[in-house]
């Protein structure tokens, strides 16, 4: 008896201490959903969607979150409790032991501007396809992973028909716009699948990456690039990965295009597509649009923004010290921005944000911008908005009233304004839905 009850208390005490941690682990992450009242919001991009009725609660997927307080095993079952600090990053997705996470997008309230896409990635227009954060899923993983998909789809489409459309050396196999990490995934694999392609980049290869501050940290979670394999290191800077694709680009050939953007796509009776851009025109049997959302950064249209002291990016944040700048917004770009100024020699950097607490920045850069505020190193205003902008400063109205911020620089980062406008004239329709819904209905069609 005096063995099974020294088992019984060795196999308890694991017990009962997880399960204490488990219960401190919920009620920290539900106080900071009430914080943040992202219960009633929810997630404002990819998240996961969590099939309660396959969760066994083991908590795995709470302890691989890298951005904090996101998830928490409640009443013996994974869910999302702070949704807004959610980007999707998929680790959680990996990490369940029971495949009873997906990623998907979020509602259709906050899914309304993107592209109707069947589960091939295709538009509505046949054989035209859109990849990464332009369909609705940010991270490189992803637009890795779908522009390797896509072109897989349409070198199974070209082998099963014998090739679409006429038969042509001047008609490539595909078209495949923007040279960021869906672009390059999607030429790589072109070229494993002995496809004929062109790829054109309206900037600099890389895409937006390569606009990206200096030593940002751009994957979060290994990454397998077609021909190349899987990196493995679970951060990579941008650094490093723009060094990667120049390589790539060297070693494999690729055709990319730089600064030269494409204008206009047309489909013609044929079923060929016809991309014309401001040097020439292709003729291709798909296209593949990996553009991104970022398109042109959104303004504050306020007098005196016009002035040359006024930026929306930051390449290079070495280049200014010893001087007063501030910073207006609350995204992650934003307070990165902020933070890497605020690290050089001699600075002095405002923060300015319209709303009173920051609620869907990663962790990192919440523990960070705490740090540096209280070093005094970075000023945060909340409820703040600018109003002027000045040769030597700018007006803020702050809670009704003005204040005057001395600087030299400003830097904006309010977010953008996506690329819907081509997507229209090109004939791709935008609207609501709700892929939480629809893998839930596959999942019930499979089971």
């Amino acid at each position: 008896m005096l063995i099974y009850l020294a088992f019984a208390v060795i196999l308890l005490v694991p017990i009962l201490s997880h399960i204490r941690r488990t219960r401190r682990r919920e009620v920290a992450a539900l106080a900071a959903a009430r914080r943040s009242q992202s219960a009633q919001e929810g997630p404002r991009a990819q998240h996961p969607h969590i099939d309660v009725s396959h969760c066994i609660g083991c908590g795995a997927c709470v302890e691989v979150c890298p951005e904090g307080d996101v998830l928490a095993v409640v009443a013996g079952k994974a869910a999302i409790v702070n949704g807004l600090k959610c980007i999707g990053h998929g680790l959680c997705a990996d990490a369940c032991p029971v495949g009873a996470i997906e990623i998907v997008m979020a509602s259709p309230s906050m899914a309304a501007d993107l592209p109707r896409l069947t589960r091939e990635l295709e538009t509505n227009i046949p054989n035209l396809f859109i990849v990464g954060e332009l369909g609705g899923l940010a991270l490189i993983k992803n637009a890795v992973s779908q522009g390797r998909d896509c072109v897989d789809t349409i070198a199974t489409r070209l082998a099963r028909a014998g090739g679409w459309g006429p038969a042509s050396g001047t008609v490539r196999d595909v078209c495949i716009v923007g040279a960021g990490p869906g672009g390059l995934s999607a030429s790589l694999r072109a070229i494993e699948r002995k496809l004929s392609y062109v790829t054109f980049e309206e900037g600099e290869l890389g895409g937006s990456v390569a606009k990206y501050p200096r030593q940002k940290v751009v994957l979060t979670s290994p990454v397998e690039f077609p021909m190349y394999g899987k990196f493995k290191k679970l951060q990579l800077s941008k650094e490093e990965l723009l060094k990667f694709w120049h390589k790539v680009n060297r070693e494999a050939g690729l055709k990319v295009r730089t600064g030269e953007k494409v204008e206009e796509i047309q489909r013609d009776a044929d079923g060929i597509f016809t991309i014309v851009t401001a040097r020439g025109r292709e003729r291709a049997r798909a296209v593949v649009l990996a553009l991104g959302r970022r398109g042109s950064p959104r303004k504050l249209d306020i007098p005196g923004e016009e002035l040359p002291k006024v930026m929306y990016s930051l390449i290079e944040a070495e280049a200014y010290t010893n001087a007063r700048i501030l910073v207006v917004g609350g995204g992650d770009s934003a307070v990165e921005t902020a933070l890497g100024l605020a690290h050089q020699r001699g600075n002095s950097v405002t923060l300015s944000y319209r709303k009173d607490a920051f609620s869907r920045i990663k962790e990192r850069n919440a523990k960070r911008l705490r740090e540096y505020q209280r070093s005094r190193k970075l000023e945060v205003i909340f409820d703040s908005t600018p109003v002027e902008v000045r040769e030597r400063s700018v007006v803020l109205d702050v809670q009704g009233r003005q204040r005057e911020i001395p600087n030299e620089f400003v830097w904006v980062l309010v977010g953008s304004m996506p690329p819907n406008d081509f997507l229209r004239r090109v004939g791709v329709q935008l609207g609501s839905h709700d892929l939480t819904a629809e893998a839930s209905a596959a999942a019930r069609r499979t089971a």
